[in-house]
């Protein structure tokens, strides 16, 4: 057994730390002044010109197959590298990718959707949640009705990430609503110009979903994405794939913030001392650094996993659960050492604190990852203390 990266992912993994480093944390005063402003943090060419200059350097659809332009790096090395991205709250992400379940595009949606997603010409978004559907799926409401050869969608999607900028929406919808629970769904590729529209949602922190509004929208037969009535399989694989990417998140957030907390108590002086002196400090700094270290190697766990073409499902809603809860955990307690001011605007930590809140609410809440996490061991798909 291996607990040791091989010096190619060192090194990968030291290069993606410099770069966020250089190129992405000097960005950080501005993201903070635009944010109060009330705009965008970092505007999209900006994005643009970074993932640019980190192709250049290599750096080009980290997770994606060769076949598409990628570096396939695989879910171990793409859990490092979100752990070093998260290092930083500026909103940037490595070009090149594209969701996993577009994949399942066939040739004529490779050319339409895929490609272009990967190379950045178009932008998608993930729609399953609904006002009565977000944590159990199962309960999807939207339909769509055969009418000839297309079908027409009607009903909302809420809390879609990049629902505002997104040119199409992967959207499920009930295709067969004689069909209860899991059969009855579907998986379209909808284009914005087939007439949804989407509305902002204002939010605590700065992340900006959107609610999707279909009315009587017409979509194509052939862009039914995999298999009709088969949504629900690749919703499932989806949001699998995303629940240990925000452990993953989570790790590299908490360690910029500990080290943050780690050199602001060697610096403030009470009562002629640093507060680093203090017992209730070390032990805040103690307790942080041991859930970071289990938080990530749970993410680790459920990446290599995947890596391994094993069902990775109960080992992502572990890291999930755990590191989205850790991270709350370490914010709050860096928050606490740094007093007054970490309430403050001037320094980023109020502003992780607003969206690591989110952590443990999207792709899957606390109470959702509880409930598959008992179902498995109490239904005998997972055993206590099985073999490694």
């Amino acid at each position: 057994m291996q607990f040791r990266l091989t010096e190619e992912q060192r090194m990968i993994q030291k290069t993606i730390r410099q770069f966020v480093e250089r190129e992405l944390m000097p960005l950080e005063p501005e993201v903070l002044r635009n944010e109060r402003q009330g705009k965008p943090g970092i505007t999209q060419e900006k994005i643009r010109k970074l993932q640019e200059k980190a192709r250049s350097a290599g750096f080009w659809g980290i997770n994606t197959p060769e076949e598409y332009g990628g570096a396939n790096l695989g879910a171990l090395m793409q859990a490092i590298v979100l752990m070093e991205t998260g290092r930083t709250f500026v909103p940037f992400r490595f070009g090149g990718h594209a969701d996993n379940i577009l994949y399942y595009c066939n040739e004529w949606q490779k050319q339409k959707y895929l490609i272009p997603t990967i190379n950045g010409e178009r932008k998608s978004c993930f729609a399953l949640t609904e006002p009565g559907a977000g944590s159990d799926p199962s309960n999807i409401r939207m339909r769509a009705e055969k009418v000839g050869k297309h079908y027409v969608l009607n009903g909302e999607k809420i809390f879609i990430t990049n629902g505002n900028e997104a040119d199409f929406a992967m959207v499920f919808a009930v295709t067969n609503k004689d069909v209860k629970g899991h059969g009855g769904v579907t998986c379209f590729l909808v284009d914005r110009e087939m007439g949804w529209r989407s509305e902002p949602i204002q939010t605590m922190g700065e992340w900006g979903p959107a609610s999707l509004i279909f009315e009587d929208v017409r979509v194509p037969e052939e862009n039914i994405l995999g298999e009709l009535h088969g949504g629900f399989r690749l919703g499932l694989e989806w949001i699998s794939y995303a629940r240990w990417v925000v452990g993953a998140i989570a790790v590299g957030a908490a360690e910029r913030l500990l080290q943050m907390a780690i050199d602001y108590s060697k610096q403030r002086v009470t009562f002629g001392q640093p507060i680093a002196e203090r017992q209730a400090i070390q032990w805040m700094i103690a307790d942080s650094a041991v859930e970071i270290e289990a938080a990530k190697w749970l993410v680790l766990n459920a990446a290599w996993k995947l890596d391994q073409g094993e069902d990775n499902r109960h080992y992502a809603s572990i890291a999930k659960l755990y590191g989205a809860n850790m991270g709350n955990r370490v914010v709050d307690r860096v928050l606490q050492i740094h007093g007054g001011m970490g309430y403050t605007k001037e320094l980023p930590i109020e502003r992780w604190y607003r969206e690591a809140r989110l952590w443990r609410i999207y792709d899957g809440t606390d109470e959702i990852q509880r409930l598959i996490i008992s179902r498995n061991l109490l239904k005998g798909h997972v055993k206590v203390g099985e073999l490694l």
